[in-house]
């Protein structure tokens, strides 16, 4: 795709298209700064499961979740007159982050637009690399219109959190690298699970695995309240959901599947998965406890979809994606105590 951008606009391709080769062009554009992390494994939780399974683990990520990814990438697009004029974001934490720590790389200001309830250590991490963050009450205002505004008073260009093919570009580099990592231990994935919000991380493994492993499965995971995707897959078109908030994930609280995330998903993915806040819990405390992994519980839902059986996984060789470990301390104690 030939990617553009234009005053208040986040760079886009003619008719949104994205390919296999955005990805392994992103590949190469964030391969100096975002981390290859590791595909690992654990005996445990095959034990678990009855499966092989493999753990895809962006919560090691930079800036803490596969978000530093598509946001980099995105950014380095923009071209060198307009970055002066930076960028804005909408996000409850971890693409706050993945913008933030980019602009601050690459000298842009940065202002996001973050939910007043979003967690307390995302809120501190987005200033801590220098942004600036407006906060909102997702009950009643409307964080699209925020960010246009701010985008109309400054020039700034529009990072959208999901719905952008450099975006999905950059967070398909996830599947490139899981893809190519379990070739390398002689395993071919039948299923890959990864947390879901507005469908662009899952879209770019998606579309990710369908050139490099194609006989693999892909499956989105989300927060019971939040099962926008599940449901649009099985409906064929986009549906919403009714609730603003209420589930821990709070970085998958999502209203509706994004527009060109779908419209891959609905052609590459699998059966959708849904989990509970208490299968969430469970899982974040199984990674803290068993893997030595810190992950959030909006990061943990594939692993949770695995640990409760949302799948019939007996004997299959499974990737699953921590996406972020950006845990308050507050909800560590809480898993902990639990």
């Amino acid at each position: 795709m030939q990617l553009q951008a234009e005053q208040g606009k986040t760079p886009v391709s003619s008719g949104n298209a994205i390919t296999f080769e955005d990805i392994e062009a992103a590949a190469v554009r964030i391969g100096g700064e975002a981390l290859a992390t590791p595909l690992l494994r654990h005996p445990l939780l095959d034990e678990r499961t009855g499966a092989r399974v493999f753990i895809k683990a962006e919560n090691l990520q930079r800036s803490g979740s596969f978000k530093f990814r598509g946001a980099f990438n995105c950014l380095n697009l923009i071209p060198e007159e307009a970055r002066p004029r930076g960028v804005v974001a909408c996000s409850s934490g971890n693409h706050a982050q993945g913008v933030a720590a980019s602009a601050q790389l690459l000298g842009m200001p940065a202002t996001i637009v973050m939910p007043a309830d979003a967690p307390a250590i995302k809120l501190e991490r987005t200033r801590g690399y220098g942004a600036t963050v407006v906060t909102y009450d997702r009950e009643t205002e409307d964080r699209e219109a925020i960010a246009a505004a701010l985008c109309a008073q400054t020039g700034a260009t529009l990072v959208h959190p999901y719905n952008d093919p450099a975006v999905i570009a950059g967070q398909g580099t996830v599947g490139l690298e899981m893809a190519a990592q379990a070739t390398a231990l002689g395993v071919e994935l039948d299923h890959v699970l990864a947390c879901t919000g507005g469908g662009g991380l899952s879209s770019g493994i998606a579309l990710a695995m369908a050139s490099r492993s194609p006989s693999t499965l892909f499956h989105t995971v989300e927060p019971e309240l939040f099962d926008d995707y599940k449901r649009s897959l099985e409906a064929g078109t986009r549906l919403s959901n009714a609730a603003k908030s209420g589930s821990i994930c709070d970085a998958l609280m999502s209203v509706s599947p994004g527009e060109i995330g779908f419209s891959i998903l609905r052609k590459l993915a699998g059966e959708g998965v849904s989990v509970s806040d208490e299968e969430v819990l469970d899982a974040v405390a199984f990674a803290f406890r068993e893997l030595k992994l810190v992950v959030e519980p909006g990061g943990a839902a594939a692993l949770a979809a695995v640990l409760s059986g949302k799948l019939p996984i007996a004997n299959a060789a499974v990737g699953i994606v921590l996406t972020g470990g950006n845990i308050d301390p507050q909800m560590m104690v809480k898993v902990l105590s639990r």
